[in-house]
């Protein structure tokens, strides 16, 4: 990405604001990663080459490099869909979107009768518990107690998961 003029100015804009908050021009998200500026990461050919043999995808809502005024968010996906999501939140039509807003989307096409083959990365403790078998519970923002006081939190702002390894 070529330097920008006002790059400071986004910086003081940055400190005073949320990412999510940003133009995606004052984004972080937008600027790279680290020294090396790169920002935009594509699947791997031959993750990509497995994956399509397994679901012969025929619709990639989140393309690159991306057609002037697609929006996978919005748009009609098709019936076998490989989605590689920004990773991060930027201001999409106003508000705020991350994730959430990619699995609303996939879950709507799903519903449709789609095929939807998402791909984020998370923690490998997750993926070793899934792996376990154990089940999952939404407890919703839990107001936790404080120790010091026995006095109710207002929450995270986050659902909590309880993930449950049961006997058989």
């Amino acid at each position: 990405m070529a330097a920008r003029a006002g790059a400071g100015r986004a910086s003081v804009v940055a400190a005073k604001m949320h990412q999510s908050q940003l133009q995606p021009e004052d984004n972080k998200f937008h600027s790279g990663n680290g020294d090396d500026g790169k920002h935009y990461w594509l699947t791997p050919p031959e993750l990509m080459e497995q994956l399509q043999m397994e679901f012969q995808f025929d619709f990639d809502p989140c393309p690159h490099p991306k057609p002037d005024n697609f929006d996978g968010l919005t748009c009609e996906w098709g019936q076998s869909n490989y989605v590689n999501p920004p990773f991060g939140s930027i201001v999409h039509q106003g508000k705020k979107k991350g994730m959430t807003a990619w699995v609303r989307k996939a879950i709507a096409e799903h519903e449709k009768g789609k095929r939807v083959v998402m791909v984020y990365p998370v923690d490998k403790w997750l993926l070793m518990l899934l792996k376990a078998g154990a089940t999952v519970r939404n407890l919703g923002d839990v107001r936790w107690v404080a120790t010091e006081d026995g006095s109710q939190g207002k929450g995270t702002g986050r659902h909590i998961a309880c993930f449950v390894l049961d006997v058989k």
